[in-house]
């Protein structure tokens, strides 16, 4: 039986741990963190963990539906959550196949498979594998972009922010506002002596709760067309969330859902309280003072880049993940059309998919596998048909923003459909041959 290398011990890394060896694959993991949970793990040297951070999906939404959490909180927190990754862990023996405490360093092709190197608590070593799997997820790599003019003060991306103590007592400009900048801005204005923050485009804000439910458990069933449930839910923010323009945000240039929403009204309530302010996108530094492409201008003393994350995979040579601009090329974000042994779980990103849709993605790579291991005419099967035969949309009908940040998103329902699809096409037994008449 060949062996697979799963880079990752965090959500993703686990679903292809779990889906591999529950169809008899055998697995090596390494993570480069002392544990399982990944950025979930606030010790963790590379999560973007901060104290205050809850899940922006309910549970039932993203929870793996094999093992439910043990929890009745709607939203929990990193602390819940990284308990639940262990139990999960532990329940189905994925911790002991992991190599903690071992960073990736680089992956080499040879043979047919890829050599593993990998730095660890014995040293460098290399080892061989039939393929390997990249689950290291993606929100790691700050995006840091930079301005004209030097700032005599602090910088610092929010992936660096853990404590709303490192804000204490000064004048705070964020620069971005999406979820995680929401957040912080809601601790900031509790610590820090002023809070603004700098914005480029508007947003939709979504929240947490409509009709005293989780708003993401809402229309379960199934969906509706783009156009209509972009029209239908605008509506009924704009009734539970009223206009942000009122609050200074400018009007978003995109409809709804053609970028990830806001699940943060609370920053609507301080900023209707005062206790932060809209400033526009930013012109320049020029010492403590920032300037504004509206002539408007401010001095402070920290700037938080609530500027996102960009897709990383360090330790392969781009040319093997076969990237076009801000993310590779992947059938269904997950294969590469070179079949070079190389695979990809978790690089989507979709309102409402969870972990259980990454487990979904994790169990076709399984089932591909197993094909290749077990029925190479129905691994040859599959392989023709992702060179062969176009894409599927996953887009679901939604316009998403040309933006890198959106490079790897997908529509939740969509995304799934052909993914289940694609599962029903690979179990589906092989056409017999048709039998040739004899000639008289």
């Amino acid at each position: 039986m060949s062996r697979y290398a799963v880079i990752g011990a965090g959500p993703s890394g686990l679903a292809a741990a779990r889906a591999l060896t529950r169809r008899g694959i055998d697995v090596d993991g390494y993570e480069a963190s002392h544990g399982v949970g990944g950025l979930w793990d606030i010790d963790n040297p590379r999560s973007t963990m901060y104290e205050s951070a809850h899940l922006i999906s309910s549970r039932t939404t993203t929870e793996f539906t094999e093992f439910p959490m043990d929890s009745t909180v709607d939203y929990p927190d990193h602390r819940v959550l990284l308990r639940y990754f262990r139990a999960y862990a532990e329940r189905f023996g994925l911790t002991d196949l992991f190599r903690f405490g071992t960073r990736v360093t680089r992956l080499t092709p040879r043979d047919g498979g890829w050599d593993v190197t990998g730095t660890g608590p014995d040293g460098e070593q290399t080892r061989w594998y039939a393929g390997v799997v990249l689950a290291n997820g993606t929100l790691a790599e700050p995006h840091v972009p930079t301005f004209p003019g030097r700032f005599d003060g602090e910088i610092l991306h929010t992936s660096a922010y853990k404590s709303p103590s490192q804000l204490a007592g000064k004048r705070v400009l964020l620069i971005g506002a999406g979820n995680s900048g929401c957040d912080i801005a809601v601790d900031a204005v509790h610590h820090a002596t002023s809070v603004d923050m700098s914005v480029r485009r508007g947003y939709y804000f979504v929240p947490r709760y409509l009709f005293g439910r989780p708003s993401d458990t809402l229309n379960q069933g199934r969906p509706l067309p783009a156009r209509l449930k972009q029209a239908i839910d605008s509506r009924v923010l704009r009734a539970f969330t009223g206009d942000p323009e009122r609050f200074g945000f400018p009007k978003p240039d995109y409809r709804i859902y053609e970028s990830h929403p806001i699940v943060n009204t609370m920053v609507l309530n301080h900023l209707g309280q005062g206790d932060l302010r809209i400033r526009a996108d930013v012109e320049r530094f020029d010492g403590n003072r920032v300037r504004f492409r509206d002539g408007s201008g401010g001095d402070y003393d920290l700037v938080l880049l609530a500027t996102g994350y960009t897709l990383d995979y360090p330790f392969v040579e781009r040319e093997h993940l076969h990237w076009r601009g801000a993310a590779p090329r992947l059938f269904l974000n997950m294969f590469p059309a070179s079949f070079n042994g190389l695979y990809v779980v978790g690089m989507i990103e979709a309102s409402g998919i969870g972990w259980q849709g990454r487990y979904e993605q994790a169990d076709l790579l399984a089932s591909y596998l197993d094909a290749v291991e077990n029925d190479p005419q129905r691994a040859s099967r599959f392989r023709d048909r992702v060179v062969g035969a176009p894409w599927p949309d996953v887009t679901g009908g939604y316009r998403y923003l040309a933006l890198d940040r959106m490079a790897h998103y997908v529509n939740n329902h969509a995304y799934r459909a052909a993914v289940r699809q694609e599962q029903d096409a690979l179990a589906r037994p092989l056409q017999a041959a048709p039998r040739r008449g004899l000639r008289t």
